[in-house]
């Protein structure tokens, strides 16, 4: 458990829990949909945001693993209103037949948790031998259900202070899929950098087009979750010392489960969170760059887009 870090301009710390920092918040009539909701943080904003109302719909690659979580989180909370639906953001054709089957069920879509992430894989390629960007496919379903609802739309991207350590130009868009170029821990954090662009951007878009829907990206701190499983020997180190000095998963959703449902970031967009607070000093020159971001969303959707 961390104990250490006092409380920012938020009235929460670093040591804040996710069922802290959103005590006495009502989530009824909201939908939300977290990717990687089947360990760690993404399991723990799940079940808080369940615990206020929120239906949360859980975007997962194991649904065996999805049916355990679920029932967990039932045990404790019988009301929760849970789903989980099948999704590999490694496959563009696994994300095109997510969106379809839930906007078939007709859901609306009020949150939107970026969660889902690998710390320092090998070096492997994904189906479409791209990263993808996932909220773009969501949109149209955020903006109708801002309009419909009258209530503000939210994205958070679950970045990373690692993304103080990208590549020196931040993303190799020339070899993004290069093995001779990789490094697992620049491209780690490329790959956070990417989130905190994705997000600083598409908040630009929307601002400009009028809707109700923020986005912002997170730090979660230190935690040790699974994360790490591609690097045995870190792995086995930060959860023989994680429990001592390092975020417990609780206040490690903390950041995420504040910035999705607090009223206090109401209106609040193209921020990067850390530690339940606006983290002001805290990014890099690249985080902030926002030619880069730019050139990121359109190098995305080249390549996401259908040929």
């Amino acid at each position: 458990m961390w104990i250490f870090g006092r409380k920012g301009t938020s009235g929460f710390s670093s040591c804040s829990t996710a069922e802290e920092v959103t005590q006495g918040i009502n989530g009824i009539g909201l939908t939300a949909i977290v990717t990687g909701a089947t360990s760690g943080i993404g399991t723990e904003t799940t079940r808080v945001l369940a615990l206020h109302g929120v239906h949360v719909i859980m975007a997962i690659r194991n649904m065996e693993n999805g049916k355990k979580i679920k029932e967990n989180i039932l045990k404790s909370i019988p009301n929760a209103k849970i789903d989980f639906m099948e999704l590999n953001l490694s496959s563009m054709e696994s994300i095109r037949k997510f969106s379809k089957e839930y906007n078939s069920a007709g859901h609306p879509l009020n949150l939107l948790i970026n969660n889902a992430g690998v710390m320092i894989p090998p070096f492997t390629l994904s189906q479409d031998k791209i990263e993808l960007q996932f909220a773009v496919n969501h949109l149209d379903t955020m903006k109708n259900t801002a309009k419909k609802s009258k209530k503000e739309g939210r994205i958070v991207n679950v970045a990373s202070a690692a993304h103080d350590f990208a590549y020196s130009q931040g993303i190799i868009f020339d070899k993004i899929n290069g093995k001779e170029s990789y490094n697992r821990f620049h491209a780690y954090g490329q790959s956070k950098l990417a989130n905190i662009l994705h997000a600083n951007e598409l908040a630009m878009q929307l601002k400009e087009e009028g809707v109700n829907i923020t986005v912002n990206s997170v730090h979660p701190g230190p935690i040790a979750t699974n994360i790490m499983r591609y690097n045995t020997i870190l792995h086995g180190i930060v959860n023989w010392i994680g429990r001592y000095v390092l975020k417990n998963i609780e206040q490690g959703a903390s950041t995420t489960c504040y910035v999705a449902l607090h009223p206090q970031v109401k209106g609040v967009s193209g921020e990067y969170f850390s530690d339940n607070n606006i983290a002001t000093n805290t990014t890099t020159f690249l985080a902030k760059d926002s030619n880069l971001a730019k050139k990121l969303w359109e190098f995305s959707l080249d390549l996401t887009n259908p040929k």
